[in-house]
């Protein structure tokens, strides 16, 4: 796979949604990386941004020479113009570009569009086949629909606080956008389902409506069908489980840290073994998960004090002879030196006109027959609004400029 081209932009797009064009008017984070993880598999997808104030996304994570580095991943494969859609004239240039596509994906508050003009039923007259995807903090309906939405607010509302932390300790916060991260691949599946729809079933698009809070409510387990059957609520405990122990993070000889799961009855027999306590697995409440969980503390006693008295590399060889489970707690460098991590190419190179070869995230999956590519890293604000208007929709160019001279379009 060649992840270098001398003019990445021209590249043609290759993989199994070669052919289909997105319109990514998203900003931050949930919607660009649904529109990242449809262009890694050939998607077309052109970038609509702020042509003044470019999207705010350009202002996360660090800088390297002025230069956003995670604009670099999260708006790969993306050409990129400069439009203000709450302009007529940037109005009218969105839905020549709707008129084009099969998806758009946007987050605006529920009402903006349609207050510029662009809203559901007039992107339908222009395109019956669009598939509109609208991402928000709580939905386009409901009493919250038209707060403010942030990840850390659906981080805070779907229980993810509230269970995560220790016992005697605060609610507490990922460190890393996790609620818009599950809606951005959520809405990728979403987005996948509603073209299958179409072009299997009779050619309508329709409208998505995708919430940054129900991804994450799913993905923090059964907590609403354990409370209205058995009025159970959560807390929180730590590294531990409710589900199986030993099951924690514990400290090596040489200051580093593992993490080890007993999901399988078979592993947690196997753990005990190696720790020198097999009388344990006898006892009648190690028969399951839930039952080791209430000995949390016995159990966590053995394996501690053992792994404590070993060398990390010491506790990995002995785990993985045993057969049990085992994981070192790694940082960002350990993460890029690890064999499987890079034999597998999860981190990939690719080629950038700013830095060189630099190293980010592969596309997401690998699939045999249609595998997903990177054909250029993220682009600077407007790089490509001549091209796409001028070259893809037949614009004057004297009516680009008057636009771009109106901040109309950059």
């Amino acid at each position: 796979m060649d992840l270098t081209p001398t003019q990445p932009h021209k590249q043609q797009p290759t993989g199994p949604l070669a052919g289909v064009r997105v319109i990514d008017a998203s900003t931050i984070l949930a919607g660009p990386l649904c529109c990242q993880i449809l262009g890694d598999f050939g998607a077309d997808v052109i970038k609509i941004e702020h042509p003044v104030a470019g999207d705010s996304m350009r202002g996360h994570g660090r800088s390297k020479d002025g230069k956003p580095l995670w604009w670099k991943e999260i708006s790969r494969n993306k050409r990129t113009i400069g439009l203000s859609l709450s302009d007529p004239d940037g109005a009218a240039v969105f839905l020549r570009l709707a008129e084009t596509a099969d998806v758009v994906v946007e987050n605006f508050r529920p009402g903006t569009l349609e207050r510029w003009g662009i809203g559901p039923e007039r992107l339908h007259e222009v395109n019956p086949r669009l598939v509109l995807v609208r991402v928000t903090g709580f939905g386009q309906h409901g009493p919250y629909a038209s707060r403010p939405g942030f990840g850390t607010l659906a981080e805070a509302m779907s229980g993810f606080a509230h269970l995560t932390g220790q016992p005697d300790g605060p609610p507490t916060l990922p460190a890393f956008g996790l609620a818009d991260s599950i809606c951005g691949i959520a809405a990728s599946s979403a987005t996948m389902m509603a073209l299958y729809h179409r072009d299997l079933h009779g050619g309508a698009g329709q409208v998505i409506d995708m919430s940054l809070l129900e991804p994450i409510l799913t993905a923090v387990g059964p907590g609403p069908l354990e409370y209205d059957q058995l009025g159970h609520v959560g807390h929180r405990h730590g590294n531990r489980s409710t589900n199986n122990a030993p099951r924690n993070t514990y400290r090596t000889k040489d200051g580093r840290w593992v993490a080890i799961s007993t999901s399988a009855q078979q592993i947690a027999e196997r753990v005990l073994r190696l720790v020198g306590h097999p009388e344990v697995i006898d006892e009648p409440w190690f028969a399951t998960g839930a039952q080791r969980a209430e000995h949390a503390d016995e159990l966590d006693e053995y394996v501690g004090g053992w792994i404590a008295a070993r060398t990390r590399a010491e506790v990995l060889e002995a785990f993985t002879a045993a057969g049990a489970a085992v994981a070192p707690i790694y940082d960002m460098a350990d993460i890029a030196a690890d064999e499987h991590v890079r034999a597998t190419q999860m981190i990939t190179t690719v080629d950038d006109p700013d830095f060189g070869p630099m190293a980010m995230h592969n596309v997401m999956w690998r699939m045999s027959a249609t595998p997903g590519s990177i054909r250029f890293s993220g682009r600077d604000l407007g790089a490509d609004t001549d091209e796409v208007l001028v070259e893809g929709l037949g614009y004057d160019p004297e009516r680009v400029a008057e636009l771009r001279a109106r901040r109309v379009v950059r």
